[in-house]
């Protein structure tokens, strides 16, 4: 029997991309299926907001631009009524000092204020997020009793970034027509943040703090009479300690009286301005001294340091700080979602002249916006670049099927780098996908070199053949390999021009690595895309039929895919012009 291969047959593979091209040719069905899998994947990472119904979304992280800030983190330590230097003495020296032994510390800034201190702890890159956070907590829970004042009880900062902050808003009442009424006070406003709106939207998904701002925050001031203290003799810590024991709950035992047993309870928490007044401080000569004998009892706003204003007024509102790794698009889809919730809860109240003022959460920053002007601008680069390649490889190719083909490369490279993006934790900003438009270019191109290639090729066979899909199998197969290994070795030098790019570090490094890394992605999801699905398609979507006639001189070839490119004259197919 003899071994010579059938002519139709593919050769011996000599090399890694040759077995890949060999496998890919022969293997079309797994091929298509493959090619149909990562497109969907790339759906699900792509960090568009896309709502495909048949699939679970996880998109890559998008923000609008990079956070380059330090790897910190932050303690805070409040002692009222300090000035700033007992503050830096007591308690900002003695932590700042205790927190120098953290592993990984890079170095520690510190601030002292009156009332309280901040210390920015700012460790090494290399220190992963919320392990610097317990090592903090672990550095805080063991300092030794007498190293911070009774009463200062230092606390760690949100885990969230100096980007985190997404989305701001105000409380305002508004009729049902939208416009603004007014009618709230500023303390009331400021009650309903703090004990409904704050709760409510903190507890959604990627969410770490909502912070308040504005306003007036409602306490309880006694303001002690001197005269009155010393004609009853008593002391301010008597008062002080009157008003602390009295403000709570206090349980007891049991007590059974015919086998039911009955629960023992001192109510004493505080819910009026006169259960604080009728507070006892002590007994003199069996005579009850109350707090409202040497003092005056009110309810009045707390001492504040700064205010919220919107167009010359005064306002009530919140911050909303998106956590650490969350994607700030999704934590402000789910507060929106959360203020769609509870806007219907919120209270209403009719002012005098019958207008009915119904508080509103109006938005006045919101990051989603930038962002989706960010994601626009890759949109409108790739739609623009996908034309202007179709229209540039029509007018130059003159053949329909490969400029499909070719067209068809960005796309699929841009799903794969999604992917990429994804699971090597690089978010999308106007930087990393900015990296993607500039990769545009040299992605055609790896699809025009395997093409055209093909194309040559194909134009060399004798014209019996080419309708032949069997003889044109060895023939894209070779046209493929040929210049492989050259697609390989130009993308690998260009991947390695970037080596310095990824060696920045701090700063710089967070701003220019990820566009490094998504040109990285991109290019080399070209390479795979024009090796492994631009052959097994130019097989099944060339039709290269016998032509009828040559094209008259001066004329243009018919664009659609069922025709034939014209014979080359250049230096490549000199043999195919002389037959």
């Amino acid at each position: 029997m003899s071994n010579t291969p059938a002519p139709h047959a593919l050769p011996p593979p000599r090399s890694f991309v040759e077995r890949v091209v060999g496998f890919c040719l022969n293997n079309k069905v797994i091929v298509g299926l493959m090619t149909l899998f990562f497109i969907f994947w790339g759906i699900i990472h792509a960090p568009f907001d896309w709502q495909v119904p048949f699939l679970e979304r996880d998109p890559v992280p998008v923000d609008a631009i990079p956070d380059i800030g330090e790897n910190q983190q932050i303690v805070f330590a409040e002692w009222m009524g300090r000035s700033p230097q007992d503050m830096e003495d007591q308690v900002t020296y003695p932590l700042t000092v205790a927190l120098l032994g953290v592993p990984e510390v890079k170095t520690i800034r510190s601030y002292s204020e009156f009332g309280f201190s901040m210390i920015f702890v700012i460790f090494n890159e290399k220190a992963e997020f919320y392990w610097s956070r317990s090592r903090i907590l672990e550095k805080l829970s063991s300092l030794p009793p007498d190293t911070l004042p009774e009463g200062v009880q230092p606390a760690l900062g949100p885990d969230a970034t100096s980007l985190g902050q997404v989305f701001w808003y105000t409380l305002e009442g508004r009729d049902p027509k939208g416009n603004p009424t007014g009618g709230w006070d500023l303390s009331e406003l400021r009650s309903i943040q703090d004990y409904n709106v704050r709760y409510a939207l903190q507890s959604a998904e990627g969410v770490s703090e909502v912070a308040s701002i504005g306003g007036y925050v409602k306490e309880y001031q006694v303001d002690v009479d001197p005269d009155a203290m010393r004609a009853h003799d008593v002391t301010l810590p008597e008062i002080v300690n009157a008003v602390r024991m009295s403000n709570l709950d206090v349980g007891a035992s049991v007590f059974e009286v015919n086998n039911v047993e009955y629960t023992v309870r001192g109510v004493g928490l505080l819910k009026s301005v006169a259960d604080l007044e009728h507070t006892v401080i002590k007994v003199t000569d069996n005579v009850p001294i109350y707090v409202r004998n040497v003092a005056h009892v009110s309810l009045g706003p707390e001492l504040r340091r700064g205010a919220l204003d919107k167009e010359g007024a005064e306002v009530v509102g919140g911050v909303v700080v998106a956590r650490h790794g969350e994607n700030p698009l999704a934590a402000i889809g789910n507060v929106k979602k959360k203020l769609a919730e509870i806007s219907a809860s919120l209270p209403r109240k009719t002012l005098e002249d019958g207008t009915v003022s119904q508080l509103t959460i109006v938005p006045f920053y919101d990051r989603s916006e930038l962002i989706y002007e960010t994601l626009g601008t890759l949109n409108d680069a790739l739609y623009l670049e996908i034309l202007v390649t179709t229209i540039v490889v029509l007018v130059m190719v003159r053949h329909f099927g490969s400029s499909m083909l070719i067209s068809g490369v960005m796309p699929l490279a841009v799903l794969a780098c999604f992917i990429a993006m994804r699971y090597t934790k690089v978010d999308a900003n106007i930087v990393s996908l900015s990296g993607i438009a500039i990769a545009i270019g040299t992605v055609v191109d790896m699809g025009i070199i395997v093409c055209e290639n093909i194309l040559k090729h194909l134009d060399e066979m004798p014209s019996d053949d080419r309708a032949d899909r069997r003889k044109t199998l060895p023939v894209i197969y070779r046209a493929t390999t040929e210049v492989g290994g050259a697609v390989v070795t130009a993308i690998s030098t260009t991947v390695i021009s970037f080596l310095p790019v990824f060696a920045m570090q701090a700063a710089e490094g967070k701003l220019f690595r990820p566009l490094a890394f998504t040109k990285t992605f991109a290019l080399i999801a070209s390479v795979i895309v024009a090796l492994t699905i631009i052959p097994p398609a130019a097989h099944l979507f060339f039709r290269h039929k016998k032509k009828s006639a040559r094209p008259k001189k001066g004329g243009v070839a018919p664009l659609l895919g069922g025709c034939v490119r014209p014979r080359h004259f250049d230096v490549y197919s000199l043999d195919a012009a002389r037959a």
